[in-house]
Order: C-alpha cells, then structure tokens, then sequence
C-alpha cells in the first residue's frame, strides 16, 4: 500500500538519482535537462499517482498527488507546464486511460504528459455546436483505415498540436447519439488545415479546422465503432471539470486581480462596488471550496455531473467579477493594451490587463459546453427534474432536418 511516507521517500529518490536541472532559460539545451527530468519523473509512477504502474503512476489514491507536488515544488523541480498541454492532461489522457487498449496507453500517454505532444480537440462543428450529437463530419471504413472528411471549429492550441481527439459520424442510418465513433488524429497527417479564427482580444488562440481525406488507421480507435457518444461524454465531464474546477489558492485567479486594484487604488472605491466585490469575493471563495470537494470525490471514481455546476459557476464569476474590474478602473478600464494577432498557447487571465479578461470571459460560458447546456445536465442529472422533450431521439441522423 501506498501511502504518503512511501511518496515522500520516492520522490527523493528520484531528485537524488535526477537532480533538479539548472534554469537555463529557452536554451535548448535546458529544454532537453526539463524534458529528461519529467521522462524520469513519469518512469517513477509520480506523474499521476493514482494511474497504473507503468503508465505514471502507482495505483496509489488519488489525494496523494498532492504529497509528491509539494515535495518537487520545494526542491524547484520544473513542472510540464500544464496550461500548455491542458487539454491533453485533462482531456484526452482519462479518455485514452478509460478506454485505450494497451498499446495505445503506452504509446500516447508519457508524450502527452511530459509534454512532447500537445492535444486538441476536434468536436464542435458549425452545425454541431450545443447538439454536439448532430455531427456531421463523416468517417468511412476503408481496409485498415478510416477516411474522414468535414470540419471542426472553436479548436484550441490547433495550431500547436501534434495529435487530436476527434468524434465523426461512422453509420448515418441509426439515430445521431449511435451512430459516432470515437478516433485519435495526427495534426501532421495530409488533409488536415488549420486556419486561425481571430477573437474580440485580437488574439487567435482558437482555430476552424478542415478535414479532407485524412486517412485515420483504425489502430488509432478509441473504444468500440458506433460507441464514439459514450467515449466523449468521458471526455466532456473531465473537461468540465478541469475548467471549472482547477485547483487555485485563496484569493486567487480572476478575483485576486480586483482585489489587488482595490487595495492599491484606494482613489476608486465607492461603497456600491465596495458591496459588490463583497458579494463576488465570497462567492469565489465558495467555489474554489466546493472544486476542492469535487476534487476529493474524485478520489472515488470518476466525474459526475457536478462537474458541469462547477463550469457554470466558473463562466458566471469570471465575467460578473471582469465586468467590476473595468467598472472599478473607470476611464482606464475602457484601455486595452495590445490588439496584435497572435496566436498563443494558452489562455491568460492574470497575466494581462483588465480589458482582455473583460472580452477574453465573455467565452468562458460557450467553451467547454455553453452555459444553457449546462444548466439542463445539472437540472436533469443533479437535480433530478424530467428532461425536456426530445424528438429526435429515434430518428436516424440521415432523416433529421438541417
């Protein structure tokens, strides 16, 4: 059994056998030290605890993660910078561990961790956005390989990925929740384009990608042909999840941003905003208290619909607390500092001013499921209320109107 001394006297086994590689900046040769430090880390079983021996982890719970990030936080250890490879860690990797055989566990999941391989995720379409299930990207048996073509949109990191986790539709004759199935995507393959799609900040952080062509071997399946909705929706709930629920300290993310503006710009308090960062302050705090208890049941199994609640919340407080932000500042808060096109890694909410995270928020209630979705999955699945009429469910995809 495994348990925290046991982590504790691992983890400084591995910093005795792999010390902690010196900062070297962007060079490539402290890339290589970083890289070689989180392989080892990885071969140890300290990447997630709680995966299997072989796969990163050491079947130990899951709450024990914690003991080996603080002791490798301490010491200076590099992490795997996961807002760049967010996705792949909380996406695709419980996806692959729920349902990859075991050539693909061992093939995909050390890249993806250790960050060699970034990930993105190819299921809203135009026409496929909220009814996820309506797809109509097209994927066609041929020998030992599937032949895909349509479009995909709303695709973070596109631009930066190696690999994808993509849903197309397989069987057109059944209904639209039968008929998908579920394929891991080489970004480098031929027929797959990705083309910017510029936001309200200027920024390009998502993509529209177009699929022609693109030869998928069927080694590249994920779980069965035609159980592709069943696969994603374990993709979708860790999604939630690892939006809503990321662990932040106290007084941290979008509402410590405010809170330090409050504090050193006594000049720009009034007693209304004084009430409403009260009110905003509070209800911050309840969420990361209630991701905190997510997290642990998490420890049990795996996500449930609570997680949707938690990106309800998420979206909601981001923009209710950005809105303040700019209303706080006055006339600065209608500044924005840079209207370059760029097209970053990872979203960056602290990292800018008051502006971006005022526009950039304004996504935070349609990506990773829109927030009317959500409320109907808490409403049905947590609260337990009858679920709204739906029509479609025994009509083949084929026959639906469009």
């Amino acid at each position: 059994m495994i348990d925290a001394t046991e982590l504790r006297r691992r983890t400084r086994e591995l910093l005795a056998a792999h010390p902690v590689p010196a900062s070297g900046g962007d060079t490539p040769r402290a890339a290589t030290g970083r890289t070689d430090f989180l392989k080892a880390r990885f071969d140890a079983g300290l990447a997630w605890v709680h995966y299997p021996v072989g796969l990163g982890g050491l079947d130990a719970p899951r709450s024990l993660q914690a003991v080996v990030d603080a002791e490798l936080e301490a010491a200076g250890a590099p992490d795997n910078d996961p807002r760049r490879i967010g996705i792949g860690l909380g996406m695709a990797a419980p996806t692959i561990l729920a349902y990859g055989t075991e050539e693909q566990k061992q093939r995909f999941l050390r890249p993806l961790w250790v960050g060699e391989e970034v990930w993105c995720q190819l299921f809203s379409e135009p026409g496929a956005g909220s009814d996820l299930a309506a797809l109509s990207t097209r994927a066609v048996r041929d020998g030992d390989d599937w032949v895909v073509n349509g479009q995909k949109v709303w695709t973070s990191s596109a631009h930066v990925a190696r690999w994808a986790i993509l849903i197309a539709r397989t069987d057109p004759d059944v209904p639209k929740h039968r008929g998908i199935t579920y394929f891991l995507c080489d970004m480098t393959d031929p027929g797959v384009e990705v083309r910017p799609l510029r936001q309200i900040t200027g920024e390009a952080e998502f993509n529209e990608v177009f699929l022609t062509d693109v030869r998928i071997p069927d080694a590249h399946r994920l779980g069965e042909v035609g159980d592709g909705w069943r696969v994603a929706r374990t993709t979708l709930m860790n999604e939630r999840v690892s939006i809503g629920g990321a662990r932040i300290p106290r007084e941290g993310g979008m509402i410590g941003s405010v809170s330090r503006t409050w504090r050193d710009r006594p000049e720009l308090r009034t007693h209304h905003l004084h009430q409403r960062l009260l009110d905003l302050w509070v209800d911050a705090e309840v969420a990361r208290l209630t991701g905190e208890r997510l997290r642990q049941q998490l420890v049990a199994g795996q996500p449930g619909p609570e997680g949707s609640g938690m990106k309800l919340a998420f979206a909601r407080l981001n923009q209710e607390i950005s809105g303040l932000e700019v209303e706080l500042l006055g006339d600065e808060g209608l500044l924005y500092d840079d209207w370059t096109m760029r097209r970053p890694e990872h979203v960056d909410f602290t990292g800018r001013d008051a502006g971006y995270r005022y526009l950039r928020s304004k996504g935070n209630s349609i990506e990773g499921g829109t927030s009317e979705v959500l409320l109907n999955i808490v409403a049905e699945r947590v609260l337990g209320l009858p679920s709204e009429p739906r029509n479609d469910k025994d009509v083949a995809w084929k026959d639906l109107a469009r």
